[in-house]
């Protein structure tokens, strides 16, 4: 009877479910037995909501929330906003050079500037004047001042070529030039942006600041608060957040006029706001026979090797403890790569979002196939990518298997891979081998034959795992699975394996160094006869593989010019690490049949501290175990809003019409995943750092009235 109770009301909630995405239910067999795909329509922001600044949309702004952005909005927001690095994004928070970002943004900076004995990872850090706060080696922080539409330029140099290798050719000059004479004229970094797939081109450009010092970052346990378990979910306690101070050329802090002044009380649920950073990648206007190919092969091959990974990490972690800091980013890095792509999966089987998907794409093919002009030149182009997928498909698993993800490939395959490279380069006369094997250099090359982290006991994971790994991408019966003693089960087999094998041991290997190259080339070691008998056949394979998306991607050039030609700059374009503003309203949503909270307190973390037991991930520093009397724990700590962000978008501001930071964006609920390809309004969200919980920490918990003070007026005190 319980059964059936929760049965119901899975059909209950499926049912609203379904209806919310405009698809009705159905008993058709042409479709499915639940739902009838052809009600399904494509949503009005399924190509997401990341509008650039080459073509911010006033008209909608101004419709949805009643907003004026004008120029000069837009431009003191664009200045505000920064790139961090190579892989995060920022913001000028004063006007004295203060910037604002994540913890996991910074958290190799926090290692950067450490000083021996400091353990600033575990105790936090905080310069309590100018003079401590330390400078970052390496680190450099960009801020887009320029932006020139460049289209035609690249474009006619294209079209000048007569195939797909002269037309990426001509393109990657041009582009090369643009920029090199962009920067003699200018001194700024350019940058050379593709929208549409090639249906636009912008020139940006960048001033780099190169001294930017470390102000403040909390604990690891507070920045990473939850841990793996807690990533990608909602409701969330993390104190993701940490200060930077860029500094001008004669060595003082920066003074800029473009900076986000702070909102002390935070957002208001149903207020907009605005997500202004810079997205990694995503691919919202690829095919539908592309997205097919990911969901039936692509990302299933991926999300099977990364849970062989994760697996093999937590054994080595839980059999061998000492292990636990050099392999624990590792296994977070594996962890949090194993849920996204499992999100995205998730989305991609999902029937409903990709009867959308193919609703848009028939409504574009559409309006292509109406214009004659469009048609003719683009109406084959879904045929031609689809036929080119379809190629794809007959090598999708041999290229898994021939040319193994680097990550998952067990070091002895990584030793062999060396010495047969060895014994090649000693066979051939001494002027013609690579400049590594002779000389002074070839002692260097033989000692790093074997990695120098190698560690026994992954290396026999993994290569346990490769083995389950080529089973199960070219059958059990293969040749390749064969020689690695496939019959027997992967563990067996690995051991088996290494039984035999010369270069299990670090003297087998120094043997064949120091004896006749054939001894390698000629080996009946199972682990060197891989490599010889896998090699040849990887790089053909790979070599196919690569012709197919070369051509593919000369069709989705123009497929871009075609989207382009259709729909203006009315739909953003994907993703590309460039600068863009994200708009959404602070807003709930349903989730495991109740309602996930606007924003979360002080008082939530506290209790997932005690829930848990007072462990990892949810232990708590020991400045936070028990708080001052003056700290406010039913302050909001973190909270949701429905703008479109993805990776890349860690240590966005989040603002309101007044250009006021309400929040910072560190993560997207689980529904976000499948972001990848498809906006979804009802369900995605961005969770981001409260700025009312941001200032009450660093204030009641941290007592860094200095950064407090300087957050509140906009300027050191």
């Amino acid at each position: 009877m319980r059964y059936m109770k929760n049965g119901l009301v899975a059909v209950v909630l499926l049912t609203s479910w379904l209806f919310i995405q405009g698809c009705s239910s159905s008993t058709s067999t042409s479709t499915t037995s639940w739902v009838n795909l052809d009600t399904c329509k494509a949503g009005k922001f399924d190509t997401g909501k990341m509008w650039t600044f080459d073509f911010p949309p006033k008209a909608y702004f101004q419709d949805e929330y009643g907003i004026n952005a004008t120029d000069d909005w837009l431009n003191h927001v664009r200045q505000s906003a920064l790139r961090f690095a190579s892989y995060c994004s920022a913001s000028f928070v004063s006007s004295d050079g203060l910037v604002m970002t994540n913890h996991h943004c910074a958290r190799e900076s926090v290692t950067e500037v450490s000083k021996p004995g400091e353990d600033l990872h575990s105790n936090g850090f905080f310069a309590k004047t100018s003079e401590d706060e330390r400078k970052v080696p390496g680190l450099y922080v960009d801020q887009l001042v320029s932006i020139k539409d460049i289209t035609e330029e690249v474009q006619a140099a294209m079209d000048k070529g007569k195939t797909e290798a002269e037309k990426i050719k001509l393109r990657s000059d041009v582009k090369e030039d643009i920029v090199k004479v962009f920067k003699k004229q200018t001194g700024l970094e350019g940058q050379v942006v593709t929208f549409y797939n090639g249906g636009k081109y912008s020139l940006y450009g960048y001033k780099r600041y190169k001294d930017v010092r470390l102000v403040f970052a909390p604990e690891t346990e507070m920045g990473f608060f939850g841990g793996d378990p807690d990533n990608f979910t909602y409701p969330r306690y993390d104190f993701d957040c940490s200060f930077f101070r860029v500094y001008d050329d004669s060595g003082k802090a920066l003074h800029t006029d473009n900076f986000f002044k702070w909102s002390e009380k935070g957002p208001q649920e149903g207020e907009p706001v605005f997500v202004v950073g810079n997205p990694g990648s995503t691919n919202r206007l690829m095919t539908v026979a592309q997205l097919e190919y990911y969901r039936d092969l692509s990302h299933p091959a991926i999300v099977e090797i990364l849970d062989g990974v994760v697996k093999v990490y937590t054994e080595l972690i839980d059999e061998n403890p000492s292990l636990k800091d050099s392999l624990q980013d590792h296994l977070f890095g594996f962890s949090n790569s194993w849920k996204a792509y499992n999100g995205i999966l998730g989305g991609l089987r999902d029937v409903v979002l990709m009867q959308r998907k193919r609703d848009f794409e028939s409504q574009f093919k559409a309006k292509v196939w109406d214009n004659p002009k469009l048609r003719n030149s683009y109406g084959s182009l879904w045929e031609k990518i689809e036929d080119i997928r379809g190629e794809m498909r007959k090598y999708s698993k041999q290229n898994a298997a021939y040319n193994m993800r680097p990550f998952a490939l067990s070091d002895y395959f990584v030793i062999a891979k060396n010495l047969v490279k060895y014994a090649k380069e000693m066979k051939l006369p001494l002027e013609k081998r690579d400049s590594d094997y002779k000389d002074t250099m070839l002692a260097k090359t033989k000692a790093a034959i074997i990695p120098s982290d190698f560690l026994a006991a992954k290396a026999a994971k993994l290569l346990a795992l490769d083995i389950s790994l080529y089973k199960s991408f070219l059958g059990s019966e293969s040749e390749m699975v064969m020689n690695l003693h496939g019959t027997l089960a992967p563990a067996k087999a690995a051991a088996s394996v290494l039984k035999i094998s010369t270069i299990a041991t670090k003297e087998g290997v120094e043997a064949l160094l120091n004896g006749d190259p054939d001894a390698i080339l000629n080996s009946d070691d199972p682990i060197i006869k891989h490599v010889l008998m896998t090699s040849d056949k990887g790089k053909e394979i790979a070599a196919t593989m690569m012709e197919l998306a070369n051509k593919e991607a000369d069709y989705s050039q123009m497929l871009g010019r075609a989207f382009y030609e259709v729909y203006g700059t009315q739909i953003p374009p994907d993703a590309t690490f460039t600068l863009r503003i994200a708009d959404g309203v602070v807003k709930n949503y349903e989730y495991n049949g109740t309602t996930a909270p606007v924003y979360t307190t002080f008082y939530g973390l506290y209790d997932r501290y005690y829930s848990f037991g007072k462990k990892f991930p949810w232990d708590l520093p020991k400045r936070w175990q028990n708080p001052p009397a003056e700290f406010k724990m039913g302050t909001p700590m973190d909270f949701v809003c429905t703008s479109d962000i993805i990776g890349g978008n860690s240590g966005s501001p989040i603002i309101n019409k007044n250009a006021e930071v309400v929040g910072l964006a560190f993560d997207g609920n689980i529904e976000s995943l499948p972001a990848q390809f498809i906006f979804r309004t009802e369900a995605n969200r961005t969770v981001g750092v409260h700025s009312a919980g941001m200032l009450e920490a660093i204030k009641n918990i941290y007592n860094a009235n200095r950064l407090a003070e300087e957050l509140q007026t906009g300027k050191i005190h």
